[in-house]
Formats: C-alpha cells, sequence, structure tokens
C-alpha cells in the first residue's frame, strides 16, 4: 500500500561563514548559532521546527488510534525491587498511568505498604523526577534527589520519616553521585556551581567528592576529595556497609577508574592509592573479614571478582575470589552472607550463587531468555529480590531464597497484551570484515518474513553497554501489527567483554556501523524484509549509530530516528560531560583522532541526496547530550534532502536524555514516532 505524501516546507535555517582549522583541514560549521540553546532566535527556531513536525504528524491518520493504545497498555502496575534500608523494604510503585513512580515502605515482604514521597507532587507537569533516594541505617532519615525536567543536575532533600517533614537541608550542584549516609550525614559528589546561562551546556569540570552533615547548610560541607590539576575527572564515592571504608574511584571517561581508599575509623588516615591508572574498570563490592571485594576486568576481560587488603594494598597481594569464565560477569552484591553474582551469556542474563569465598557455585533457574535489571540483597537478610523483563513481558520483581536457591514471584503485572502469543529468536551472521554478531528478533509466533515485513532495526554499541532483552511499550504496536523486531548485539556493547568492547571505540569505531549495516544486509539477503520496509533506531550513542549509518548508506533503509544523538563528533567534548566519552570516540584536538571522527561524523557527512524519512528526536532539557547536535543535524538534512521524502525534528520540552521522563510525554513520544514509522514505512495499521 502507499500512504498520500504530506507535504512539508521546512523553515529557513541561517547559514553562517563559520569555520575551523583541523590539522590543515578547514571544516564550516554553518550552523553553529544554534549551539546557543538560550539565545532568542535558536528559541524560535526550535517553535518553528515543532509547528512543521505537529503539522505533519497530525496529518496522520491513525496517530489517535496509537495514543490510544499505547495509553492502554502502558496502563498497568509497575514497581521497582525492594532494597532493605534502616530497617524496611524500600520499593518504587506506578498504578500505570502516573507520570512519575511513588516511593512506599513496608516492614517486611507481607506487610502492608506505607507511602512515603510521591514525585507526582513535585512539579505541576510531572515533569521533575526522584532521581535517587538512600535512607539513613537508623532509619530516621530519608536523602533523595529531585531532577528537574529531565536533566542529569539533582538537588538533595532530606525528610525525616517519623512524621515525614521536610528538613531544611538542601544540596545542591549535585551530578553523576551517589548518597552515602554515616551517622551523621552523607557523603556525595558535585561540581562547582555554574555560571548563568551555562547550566545545560556548559562543561562540567572539576567532580568533588563533599560530606553534609545532617541539619546544617551546605556551605558547612567538607569537601573530602578533589583533583586539582586534572579538571576532567569524575569521582565517585562509595562505602562499605559497615562505615569503615569510603572508597573514590576517579576516571577521566566512561571505561577504566582509578581507586583510593580511606579508613573512617582512624579521622586523620590518609587516602591510600590502590590504582593509579584508568587501564582497567574496578566496582566495589563490600568488605568481607577485613578485605575490600571489587568486580574488575583487570587480566580478565569478562570479569572477575578480586579481594584487595587495605593494609597491603600492592597487585602481587589481591586474592582471586571468582575468577572469570566464558561469559560476562556483569555485577556482584551480598546477602546472606553470599555472592550473588549476575551474568551475561549469549546477551541474556545467568544468575550464580557463591560462598563468600568464591566457593560452591550454584545456578539459580530464571523464568526465561531475559534480562535482570535490578538485583537488591543485604548482607543478613535471607531473601534477594530482584526484577526481571523480556521483549514482550514487562518487568517482574522475583523473589530469592539465597540459601536454597529457590526463586517466586513477588510482583507481576497484569497488562492488556498476549505475551504468549509471541517469540524471540536468536539469529547471528557476519559483518563486513567477517566477525560474527548475534541479534534477536521478536515476532508473532509462526508469523512468515518476506520482502513485504516492515523490521524496526534497533542497535546501541558502545560504551561497553549491553542490549538485552528489555521490555519498551512503544515496540508493542508495532508487533500487534505485523512488525518485527530486530535487536543487533553489536560491537562497542558489553555482550561478549571487554575486547567486544574495545573493538568498537576510536579508530575501530567503524566496525560499530558495519556491524550494524550489516545486519540490514542480512536480513534483505535471507528474503525476511526489504530496504523499503526498515526502520532503524537508537538513542544517545545509539542515535550516532542511526545518524553515522543513514549517512553512509541512505539507500539501505526507509525511515530513520536518532534519538538525543551524538550528531557533532568533532565539538561533542566542549559541551557539559561530553569529555568523558573519550576513550570511546577520541578527541578532535588530537591529530589521529580527527582522520577517523571527520569520516563518520554525521553532521560532517550530509551530502545532497535522497536520506530515508528521518524525524531527529530531542529535548531542551538534555543536559548529558545537548540538543545542539540534533539541531545541527537537521538543519544540514533539510537543506541538503533531495526529492519529498520528510526530514523533521521532534523536540521536547521539560525534558531531557531520557530519565524520569513522565510517562504523558513517553506517551506522546512513542505516539509520534510510532506514526511517523507506519507511515513512512506504508505499513497498514489494523485500529
Amino acid at each position: 500500500m502507499e500512504y498520500p505524501e504530506i507535504p512539508v516546507t521546512y523553515p529557513v535555517t541561517r547559514q553562517d561563514t563559520v569555520s575551523d582549522d583541523y590539522f590543515g583541514t578547514l571544516i564550516q560549521d554553518p550552523y553553529r548559532w544554534l549551539e546557543d540553546d538560550n539565545s532568542a532566535e535558536t528559541k524560535e527556531w526550535v517553535a518553528q521546527q515543532n509547528v512543521v513536525t505537529n503539522g505533519y504528524l497530525s496529518q496522520i491518520p491513525f496517530r489517535e488510534k496509537i495514543r490510544e493504545r499505547l495509553s492502554k497498555i502502558i496502563n498497568f502496575e509497575r514497581y521497582s525491587a525492594p532494597i532493605w534500608e534502616g530497617g524496611k523494604y524500600y520499593f518504587l510503585k506506578n498504578d500505570g498511568l502516573q507520570n512519575q513512580s511513588v516511593l512506599y515502605a513496608q516492614a517486611s515482604p507481607e506487610s502492608e505498604p506505607e507511602m512515603i514521597l510521591d514525585p507526582n507532587t513535585f512539579s505541576a507537569d510531572g515533569s521533575a523526577s526522584l532521581a535517587a533516594f538512600k535512607v539513613s541505617s537508623d532509619g530516621s532519615h530519608l536523602a533523595y534527589a529531585v531532577s528537574e525536567g529531565g536533566s542529569d543536575w539533582w538537588t538533595i532533600k532530606v525528610m525525616q520519616l517519623s512524621d515525614k517533614s521536610l528538613k531544611s537541608d538542601e544540596v545542591k550542584w549535585v551530578k553523576f553521585s551517589s548518597i552515602l549516609w554515616t551517622s551523621e550525614g552523607f557523603y556525595y559528589s558535585r561540581f562547582p556551581a555554574s555560571e548563568e546561562g551555562g547550566l545545560l551546556s556548559g562543561a562540567n569540570e572539576f567532580h568533588q567528592v563533599w560530606f553534609h552533615k545532617l541539619g546544617t547548610s551546605q556551605d558547612a560541607d567538607v569537601l573530602i576529595y578533589k583533583d586539582d590539576k586534572n579538571g576532567q575527572m569524575t569521582h565517585f564515592a562509595d562505602l562499605s556497609s559497615d562505615k569503615k571504608f569510603l572508597i573514590v574511584s576517579g576516571a577521566e571517561s566512561t571505561s577504566g577508574n582509578s581507586l583510593k581508599v580511606k579508613d573512617l575509623s582512624r579521622p586523620e588516615a590518609p587516602f591510600i592509592t590502590i590504582v593509579d591508572n584508568f587501564t582497567n574498570d574496578y566496582q566495589f563490592i563490600d568488605q568481607v573479614d577485613g578485605m575490600l571485594y571489587f568486580l574488575t576486568n583487570h587480566n580478565a576481560p569478562n570479569q572477575r571478582v578480586i579481594g584487595i587488603d587495605p593494609k597491603a594494598p600492592s597487585e602481587s597481594n589481591w586474592k582471586e575470589i571468582i575468577p572469570a569464565s566464558d561469559d560476562v560477569l556483569s555485577s556482584v552484591t551480598i546477602g546472606h552472607q553470599k555472592l550473588i553474582a549476575l551474568y551475561i551469556s549469549k546477551a541474556a542474563s545467568a544468575l550464580k550463587v557463591f560462598d563468600l569465598k568464591g566457593k560452591g557455585a550454584q545456578d539459580i533457574q530464571l523464568p526465561g531468555i531475559g534480562t535482570i535489571g535490578e538485583l537488591q540483597a543485604d548482607k543478613d537478610q535471607q531473601h534477594a529480590f530482584f526484577s526481571f523483563t523480556e521483549f514482550t513481558r514487562p518487568t517482574s520483581i522475583y523473589k530469592l531464597d539465597i540459601a536454597s536457591g529457590s526463586t517466586s514471584i513477588f510482583k507481576a503485572p497484569v497488562f492488556d497484551f498476549p505475551s504468549d502469543d509471541y517469540e524471540t529468536r536468536q539469529v547471528s551472521y557476519k559483518s563486513k570484515d567477517g566477525t560474527d554478531v548475534t541479534m534477536f528478533l521478536v515476532h508473532k509466533k509462526g508469523q512468515k518474513m518476506d520482502a513485504k515485513t516492515a523490521v524496526w532495526l534497533y542497535g546501541y554499541g558502545g560504551f561497553n553497554i549491553s542490549v538485552m532483552p528489555r521490555f519498551w511499550v512503544g515496540r508493542i504496536p508495532f508487533l500487534e501489527n505485523g512488525g518485527v523486531m530486530a535487536i543487533a548485539n553489536i560491537r562497542g556493547g558489553g555482550e561478549k567483554g571487554k575486547e567486544w568492547h574495545s573493538a568498537g571505540t576510536l579508530g575501530r569505531k567503524q566496525n560499530v556501523f558495519d556491524d550494524f549495516i550489516a545486519a540490514a544486509e542480512y536480513l534483505i539477503a535471507e528474503g525476511l524484509t526489504s530496504k523499503e520496509k526498515i526502520a532503524i533506531e537508537g538513542g544517545s550513542n545509539g542515535g550516532l549509530l542511526v545518524g553515522a549509518c543513514m549517512t553512509q548508506r541512505p539507500d539501505l533503509f526507509k525511515v530513520a530516528i536518532p534519538r538525543v544523538g551524538v550528531l557533532d563528533m568533532l565539538r561533542y567534548h566542549l559541551f557539559t560531560i561530553g569529555w568523558a566519552w573519550a576513550t570511546d570516540y577520541g578527541k578532535s584536538d588530537e591529530q589521529d583522532a580527527f582522520n577517523y571522527l571527520i569520516k563518520y561524523s554525521p553532521i560532517h557527512n550530509v551530502k545532497e541526496t535522497t536520506y530515508p524519512a528521518t524525524i531527529v528526536v530531542t529535548a531542551d532539557h538534555d543536559d548529558r547530550v545537548v540538543p545542539a547536535h540534533s539541531f545541527k543535524f537537521i538543519a544540514a538534512l533539510q537543506a541538503k534532502q533531495q526529492g519529498n521524502v520528510p526530514v523533521l525534528a521532534r523536540i521536547e520540552t521539560s525534558a531531557g536524555h531520557g530519565a524520569g521522563k513522565p510517562v504523558s510525554k513517553i506517551i506522546d513520544e512513542e505516539t509520534d514516532i510510532l506514526s511517523f514509522m507506519f507511515y513512512n514505512l506504508n505499513h497498514p495499521v489494523k485500529y
């Protein structure tokens, strides 16, 4: 079938004569003025883009039917895994259509829950969210972080739990932080106060660890750790469960960290350096019999657990607790005096329990091929709780009896979708260089695929992040209407450990795009779809993936949806926390990196040709990947697109990179993406 063309007239976007000299190569940057998200001209341009996009979307006949269906699907109770803190279990619950989930507490898994904090009261439009929370060890106080409009910036507030009264404590300028209670207050990480107007786009530098004493103003907070020489580092604090050891991890980027430890039982004790480089990753687990346990990929690409004696911290004294295996060991926690180890096996979760010496491995039977998203346990509690999700099943919460290894459903949602009518299978294909890559295919059971089958191809491919089975409400209408989800486990991710990640970084980043392009070529070659029926989508680093693939192979895809993408690879590191991505990307101020970045940077590779129907999705409060990336990319596409295929921008207001997005905005965004996708794939919608 063919839907009628919807005419589009794009706003006129001013092009300036701006250029930079990179090692003798002059690079034009005509849309740099769009980097100023505070200017009246940029705001007017955003408004004009949204008028055009909304005008286009409003003419799609089934748009409201999709919205109605999404609103119905998403209207089910959702829970987080309970966490034991301060003598009670705390968890988040959403009744279905609440913009934000509500915090509850209960004395035992069987007792009646008590509402503690309702983030829906934070703002009138639901855009302020609960970003983090932590209960003091004695159960007297709750410290919680509020994010405004999806921003990464937090403000930490404190509630007295006995009467739920708000104390005067307020801690600002917090970003990328834990909240770590002691008997007197809590540790946290922050940046120096931002300059006026630079809150959402200014560079974030000189991250520091501080201590806030309960009942005092932030002016009285104590600086615990800083590095005055290296501004482009983050410093994340951790605390042993006995409150004796403070661990500070320093990182220049998203991979690799240094380690320092301080013995808090000796007030004058200095920080002791355990690791002084960023070659490997070290994730603190806890203190066990005087040993500090860490999950690390040091000498173990698939990760292992080691013990370090803080009194003799040199590497020669490290002890291996759980050795590496063929599967990737992704996280470890301690519950009921056992090590609970979460693995990635064939891009899905696996779970094992060991004793504290790393012996006596016990395999835990999981409900299916899916993903454990949260695993909550306590040293002294006999039960752990974990969330489990699949592509076609939303998150259920399971209770694990740690001693026996048995699991049972604690909370399972009831929702309007016949999950048993769908199947997930895994295929393998070869990339351009012959590398084997796996891909999930999700569709109705028994569905035949041919050249008319609509395929939604998704990928990420970066920062050691694994793309695993996960329920997402926006995918359901696509599956219900005969579409097939294809999720590629491409290089750059963490599905196969450190080496798989490294193979998609720096000068090897093109491997990521080749893997994704090869996924589409495989689907076509196998007769499972055609290039007229493939939509590609990804967010953040996945937005870069879509931007690079659609500019390299515009002939291969029918629809492209880059969400909150990193699209200007020459200037990404100049905004907010962008500098921290350099271990994956490299920086354009280094000649070798410039030479490969310019070859795939989406903004710099837009030429006069016919691109797929594109809707670039971003948000005005995104201070992770600033919206300037999307602004400049869509301006370039609109200037050079040949023919009548639409290239549009959807720019959300009072929203950020994705975290804390209210349910109402999720429904709106998914409605528009699905409507655009179905219409431009010329795919029938049976609602």
